[in-house]
């Protein structure tokens, strides 16, 4: 059960912030043996947004995307690379059906994400660090469109932020961090904390936990009451906004009547400070065109 659980947050995580920038499929079968490809992307968007840093810089061709809860093991990597090759298959049918060369571009890469790696997998399959890609991501041979990625030999900035996420221990309670400090404006943050939240509580759920789970959960714990508290305040202050907006609607009809849309649009979104300043200053008002004028003003 924990293992789908972490499964199904990798996917639901990924979907979501590749989703707007192309076609994503997640648990996706393939061959009659069903083997199942964990994320499956095509980006049908010219432009990746430039905050999802190096996932963005992953999502740039068609990809493969096996997310590792656990080191992963060399049948691991061969499980991914028959998946790979039965995509290509799949692909390569397809392009002969249409009569049409299967172009290079159209080939997915296979991206492998594993919380660490020893020596002994990189060297197996003849892994090499790439200087323009930086440490903890190693290529296999060309001709396997494969890649490595070791999210705990990752940089700690901005750039791997979104993978660094789908870490463990240290690698990823260091990217809460961050992702913590992030401003509330970014438009990632919001979805991240979200989909770690029902992680956390899926795992709360469970009826044995893993050292490593509970303080996940006693990590997450704190952020989520501030969201919550953060929430309350927002829907109270909204509340009161829209009570106070409807009460001096009710005085102005009452004094002129029936009020133009857009007056009335422009007065519902005003702040409580101006809607009392409002309120305060209809005692004047001798008509419409008053109220126009201190609209103008506000």
């Amino acid at each position: 059960m924990t293992r789908f659980l972490w499964d199904k947050f990798s996917k639901d995580y990924l979907e979501t912030f590749l989703a707007s920038s192309g076609d994503v499929k997640t648990s996706l079968d393939v061959t009659a043996e069903t083997q199942e490809i964990d994320v499956y992307f095509r980006p049908t968007s010219p432009k990746i947004p430039p905050e999802l840093g190096l996932l963005g810089k992953l999502a740039q061709t068609p990809c493969l995307l096996e997310p590792y809860r656990n080191p992963v093991t060399i049948e691991g990597i061969l499980a991914c690379l028959s998946k790979l090759l039965t995509v290509r298959e799949q692909l390569q049918r397809e392009a002969h059906r249409h009569q049409q060369p299967l172009l290079s571009e159209n080939i997915p890469r296979l991206w492998i994400l594993t919380p660490t790696a020893s020596q002994r997998i990189i060297t197996a399959f003849s892994a090499l660090n790439h200087p323009d890609w930086g440490e903890g991501i190693y290529f296999l041979p060309p001709a396997l469109t494969t890649s490595l990625i070791v999210l705990h030999q990752l940089p700690e900035t901005p750039e791997t932020l979104w993978l660094r996420l789908l870490g463990r221990g240290g690698t990823r309670s260091r990217a809460i961090d961050e992702l913590e400090a992030l401003s509330s404006s970014h438009p990632f943050k919001s979805a991240s904390l979200k989909l770690l939240y029902n992680l956390s509580r899926n795992l709360q759920a469970l009826p044995k936990r893993t050292q490593e789970e509970r303080k996940f959960i006693m990590r997450l714990a704190p952020l989520y009451e501030q969201d919550r508290e953060k929430a309350i305040q927002q829907g109270e202050a909204i509340g009161l906004q829209k009570e106070a907006s409807k009460l001096v609607l009710r005085q102005l009809k009452r004094r002129f009547g029936e009020l133009p849309p857009h007056i009335t649009e422009t007065i519902q979104k005003l702040t409580v400070e101006q809607l009392e300043d409002l309120g305060e200053a209809l005692l004047d008002f001798k008509s419409q065109a008053d109220l126009i004028n201190w609209l103008n003003q506000a």
